[in-house]
């Protein structure tokens, strides 16, 4: 069976450093960060005061009041992020055929907001079940996928993937295949992500897994930096639509880049500490690389998952150091989490924009927030340190990892006929 090629024909981003994908875009470039004082609850009582919170976003730019309250904020973000992809892959589902558009969606945590609500008005009462009834569609991971289907009329796979901070780049290898095996001919495909609340914080504060550094958050994401603490929260989503080749021009459609590959793998370590050796990374990208037909030596770029903690940045750099050998002294590494913060289930979606869009345009966007070089990681690697670089970037693998060992890379090449 021969299978079909598949490229990305739209892109949309709802992130910490900018609404838009040219905004995201922009700010990653000039080095952003997304840090601040979190503004949505009273953190007074809590380790971590600050995060990577959206700014200026109105979900009634999208929909109306009435449909925004039935949503989550996750719900929310997918929404406004998929409608910019849309208009940006210019689809017209009246002249498709809208059984073979499918939706595909990831997320780690989902209703968290919800339930948080929910089970906050239960508990104040006098133990009556007065439930709201859009409590648990509002909550359910899958639900997004639903509502983006229900909105453009798309009869094709429909489904949520779960694999905590790995779960879009889940979703984006699931539609790369059913495209490429000719079972669909377009998915809309990301992930989305809101989890800066008490419970949000609070709960990767008590698995000490958050940056406290409270007196200077716009650097606390910092990864590879000696100094180094724990991630930022982040909050958001993005879509890539994925597309058949010759479906998207016969359409005409923009294309900017080919997804050629996708790799998946397990640590079978720990609940939430990554293999000390990297294994799980290294057989992570080999698997991608694989998939793709590529040799080490093709790939320009990695958009590594880098979190900025002590264990997790040590792992995965040792598993690029063993599968690239010597060629990992010619890639650009770099960590976008240092400005947006980790988006957790989004972080997939909107990493591999960046890296579609290093592809496009032959720039890296930098890490941010290097002040302390850290024995531990070799120093003639380039980790692409405060400063975005041009090169010329054939093709770019983008890395998420989660907790419970899940690992997922994506590749990403120029499109040439």
């Amino acid at each position: 069976m021969e299978l079909k090629r598949v490229v990305v024909t739209g892109l949309g981003a709802l992130t910490p450093i900018g609404n838009t994908v040219p905004e995201y875009w922009e700010a990653l470039l000039n080095g952003v960060s997304g840090a601040g004082p979190i503004t949505g609850f009273d953190t007074e009582k809590f380790k971590t005061k600050f995060a990577c919170e959206l700014k200026n976003f109105n979900p009634e730019e999208f929909m109306d009041r009435k449909e925004a309250r039935k949503l989550d904020p996750f719900v929310q973000y997918a929404i406004a992020s998929t409608d910019e992809a849309v208009k940006d892959s210019q689809l017209d589902f009246s002249t498709l055929d809208t059984n073979r558009i499918g939706v595909i969606w990831g997320s780690g945590i989902g209703g968290i907001k919800t339930f948080l609500e929910e089970m906050r008005n239960f508990f104040s009462g006098d133990g009556t079940p007065r439930i709201n009834p859009f409590f648990i569609p509002k909550m359910i991971i899958d639900i997004v996928p639903g509502h983006i289907s229900i909105k453009y009329g798309l009869r094709g796979p429909n489904f949520a993937t779960v694999s905590a901070c790995a779960s879009s780049t889940n979703a984006m290898i699931d539609a790369y295949n059913y495209i490429r095996l000719g079972m669909t001919d377009v998915i809309i495909s990301g992930g989305s992500e809101a989890i800066i609340n008490e419970a949000g914080i609070g709960g990767f504060n008590a698995m000490h897994a958050l940056s406290t550094r409270n007196d200077d958050p716009s650097t606390a994401s910092r990864p590879f930096d000696k100094d180094r603490e724990g991630f930022v929260a982040g909050e958001g989503a993005g879509t890539i639509i994925l597309e058949e080749l010759e479906h998207a021009k016969k359409r005409g459609a923009k294309i900017y880049a080919e997804i050629v590959g996708g790799g998946m793998s397990a640590d079978a370590n720990h609940i939430t500490a990554p293999h000390p050796q990297g294994l799980g990374a290294k057989m992570v990208m080999s698997n991608a690389l694989n998939d793709a037909r590529m040799n080490t030596s093709e790939i320009d770029y990695i958009n590594v998952h880098g979190t900025s903690t002590p264990l997790g940045d040590i792992s995965e750099i040792s598993a690029i150091v063993d599968l690239f050998g010597e060629h990992a002294y010619n890639l650009n590494i770099s960590s976008t989490k240092s400005m947006t913060g980790h988006l957790l289930g989004a972080a997939g979606a909107i990493e591999a924009i960046a890296a579609i869009l290093a592809v496009q345009n032959d720039i890296v966007p930098p890490t941010i927030n290097h002040f302390t070089d850290d024995p531990q990681f070799d120093a003639n690697l380039n980790f692409t340190f405060n400063k975005a670089e041009k090169r010329t970037v054939r093709a770019a693998l983008s890395n998420t990892f989660g907790f419970g060992g899940h690992n997922a890379s994506v590749v990403f090449k120029k499109y040439e006929e």
